[in-house]
C-alpha cells in the first residue's frame, strides 16, 4: 500500500517518529489551512480551518505498508492520547472515487492519505476559530521562551503557506522571515 501524509506545520520540519520516506514535496493539494489552533506548546499552530482560503500543502511518502500503522505513527508524533478518537484523517483512494483530493492522490499513485485533523482551538474551546485579532492578541500576550517558540513556529512554516492570519501576524508583530 502506497501511503502519503499531508502536512502544513511542524510535521514538515520535525517529523519525529513519523517514518517519512524521502523529502516533503511542495506540490500537495489545495486545502483550507490557517494559523488557528492555540496549542499546548504555546504556538498558534496551523490547522484545517473550513473558512480559510485554500493553500497548497506539502506531502510525503511514508515508509509504512498499512493504514493502521500510519495512523498510529501520526497519532504518536502528534501526541494524541488514545482516549481521543479524533485528531487524524484518513482517505482511502479508490479507482472510481470522485473528488479533488482523490484525483490528486490517484495522479501520484497514492493508495491512502493521512493527515493531522486536530481542529482550531481558542483556549480550551476545541473547534472554535479565533479571529485574526484574537490570534494576534494571543501571540502578543506570550512572554519569554513560549513567545520565542511561537515566533519560531510561524517563521518555520514554509512560505508557500501564505494565509490571511500570517499576513496580519507579519504586519502587527513583525514575525515571519518572508
Amino acid at each position: 500500500m502506497n501511503i502519503a501524509c499531508l502536512g502544513w506545520g511542524s510535521l514538515i520540519w520535525k517529523p519525529g517518529p513519523l517514518p517519512v520516506a524521502g523529502a516533503w514535496r511542495q506540490d500537495g493539494p489545495l486545502l483550507p489551512v490557517e494559523f488557528s489552533r492555540m496549542s499546548d506548546g504555546g504556538e498558534l499552530a496551523t490547522a484545517i480551518c473550513l473558512n480559510a482560503p485554500r493553500v497548497q500543502v506539502f506531502w510525503a511518502q511514508l515508509a509504512l505498508n498499512s493504514q493502521e500503522e500510519a495512523i498510529l505513527a501520526l497519532r504518536e508524533r502528534e501526541a494524541i492520547p488514545p482516549e481521543r478518537k479524533d485528531g487524524t484523517g484518513l482517505l482511502l483512494i479508490h479507482h472510481e472515487g470522485a473528488g479533488e483530493l482523490a484525483s490528486w492522490a490517484r495522479e501520484r499513485n497514492i493508495d491512502a492519505l493521512i493527515w493531522t485533523a486536530l481542529p482550531p482551538r481558542v483556549g480550551h474551546n476545541e473547534g472554535q476559530i479565533p479571529t485574526a485579532e484574537q490570534a494576534v492578541a494571543y501571540l502578543d500576550s506570550l512572554q519569554g521562551e513560549v513567545r520565542e517558540h511561537a515566533r519560531a513556529y510561524v517563521e518555520q512554516v514554509p512560505a508557500q503557506l501564505e494565509t490571511p492570519y500570517r499576513r496580519v501576524i507579519r504586519e502587527r508583530l513583525g514575525w515571519d522571515k518572508a
